[in-house]
């Protein structure tokens, strides 16, 4: 990477695009408590993919000029890490509390460096158990309020919300492998296109009413536009002129923001354990990526390592 000046300096848009990710309780928790989750996610990527028409027709022309590789890899990112991650992700707030499922969505690097070694035949050190450990211990403390009487709703929960973490991570990494032959744009569009096209199968396969109250408009149009394609064309445009350790800890603004939604906008009151369990996550995800950037032997070998979104 390039010397970063402070003027061109964009750390505080990744914090910008981090908190709005932040922001997702505020209409995905309550919309999952009124209808089915793969309605509203349904009704997000609609207006997912109207905002990203223009980006469409040129994306299909490209992808059906692609390898079979790259094809099948933007398939799985469409299906599973757009549409499957998203479901799951929005259950994760019908059946549990407005803190977890975000938090827990800062394993992603963690999962998604294992998935790597899977998919792309990247290998892993054994100093890759340092960070996965300490981190399924603060998962553990974060999910459940007494640590050692694990109720079936709270297990449910985190079980969706590493679901949707492990989607959205395999999500990251085919989408570096489909970034040789795809722009971002094209991703983008394809991402939510297919991720439409699935979830309407899905509802016809399952007879999942798609209807949704005129009321609830406001709130997906709120989640697509805010949490959505805002705060990842903000992520992306900031971490060209941002240096990844900055990144890292701007990040941060993510948990932190959905901790205080948590807290102030639905009066969750995490148990001290619980604090703990989410300072563990986060001290260990950020030892995870700074390690990866400055250590001679990083956890993965890799020709090139990302850093891994929302």
């Amino acid at each position: 990477m390039s010397d970063v000046g402070s003027r061109s300096d964009r750390t505080w848009l990744v914090a910008l695009a981090a908190s709005l990710w932040g922001l997702s309780a505020l209409w995905r928790g309550p919309l999952a408590a009124q209808f089915p989750s793969v309605a509203i996610v349904f009704w997000e990527h609609l207006v997912l993919t109207l905002l990203v028409l223009p980006w469409l027709v040129p994306a299909v022309r490209r992808v059906l000029a692609a390898s079979r590789r790259t094809q099948a890899a933007v398939l799985v990112i469409g299906a599973g890490s757009s549409a499957l991650a998203t479901v799951l992700f929005t259950l994760a707030f019908a059946v549990g509390d407005p803190i977890t499922p975000q938090v827990l969505q800062k394993l992603q690097p963690l999962l998604a460096l294992a998935l790597a070694a899977l998919l792309l035949g990247e290998r892993l050190r054994r100093s890759y158990l340092f960070f996965l450990l300490p981190a399924l211990v603060g998962s553990w403390l974060l999910t459940f309020a007494d640590p050692l009487g694990v109720s079936v709703a709270s297990a449910q929960a985190a079980l969706l919300a590493v679901g949707a973490a492990a989607l959205w991570g395999a999500g990251t990494v085919l989408g570096r492998l489909a970034s040789a032959e795809l722009s971002f744009k094209d991703l983008t569009a394809l991402r939510f296109s297919i991720g439409l096209a699935t979830l309407a199968v899905v509802a016809g396969a399952t007879g999942t009413p798609l209807a949704l109250s005129w009321s609830a408009a406001p709130q997906v149009v709120l989640l697509a536009l805010l949490p959505g394609l805002l705060a990842l064309v903000l992520y992306y445009l900031a971490l060209g002129r941002t240096p990844a350790s900055r990144a890292t800890l701007a990040e941060l603004a993510f948990p932190l923001t959905a901790a205080l939604v948590g807290v102030v906008a639905f009066g969750s009151r995490p148990e001290a354990s619980q604090w703990l369990g989410v300072a563990i996550v986060l001290v260990t995800v950020v030892s995870l990526s700074l390690h990866e950037q400055r250590a001679a032997r990083p956890v993965v070998v890799a020709q090139t390592r990302v850093p891994v979104p929302r």
